[in-house]
């Protein structure tokens, strides 16, 4: 993963928010059981990843310099896709309710990226407005992304292929 593939923490966020969008609707069209599961597996452990990263690196970067109370709202949602995100991971696709709760994070997702994204008002706009460097945020991110990917790997954990759709800033 290059950090040129990303030109800032703000790009590399944004590709992950496209890999999720990208596994949900494969997981909408899937029909086996195997499938489901696999697919379900991905979303989770590429959501761990990217909740980590922004709550130890680019969440607290950015403290004190944009409103809190997007920032806490942000932590939040992240709240509610974990209990989402353990109950997929501890089920299977032939149990009551694991394509609904799949369903209902994938919503609560789509909100959270929406409010991320916002063009003027959305946590990205604000954060560029900031002083805080987004490209050594980047470099940052990357890393711990690299490490968390590394476990995730060691450990057999099933995750999305490297997209290789080069990002932009917004």
């Amino acid at each position: 993963m290059a950090t040129s593939n990303f030109t800032d923490a703000i790009a590399l966020l944004k590709a992950d928010h496209r890999t999720v969008e990208d596994l949900f609707a494969q997981f909408e069209k899937a029909r086996s059981a195997d499938r489901k599961q696999k697919l379900a597996h991905e979303i989770c452990n590429e959501l761990k990843i990217h909740t980590t990263i922004e709550e130890e690196i680019f969440y607290p970067a950015f403290r004190g310099k944009i409103k809190d109370n997007t920032l806490d709202e942000a932590y939040v949602e992240h709240d509610g896709a974990k209990i989402l995100v353990n109950d997929i991971e501890a089920g299977t696709p032939g149990e009551d309710f694991y394509d609904a709760k799949v369903k209902v994070l994938s919503e609560e997702i789509k909100h959270h990226v929406h409010e991320e994204e916002m063009p003027t008002e959305g946590m990205f706009a604000q954060c560029r407005r900031t002083d805080v460097d987004l490209i050594a945020l980047r470099d940052r991110m990357l890393a711990r992304k690299e490490e968390l990917l590394g476990e995730a790997k060691a450990a057999g954990l099933p995750m999305a292929k490297p997209s290789a759709v080069h990002v932009l800033a917004a």
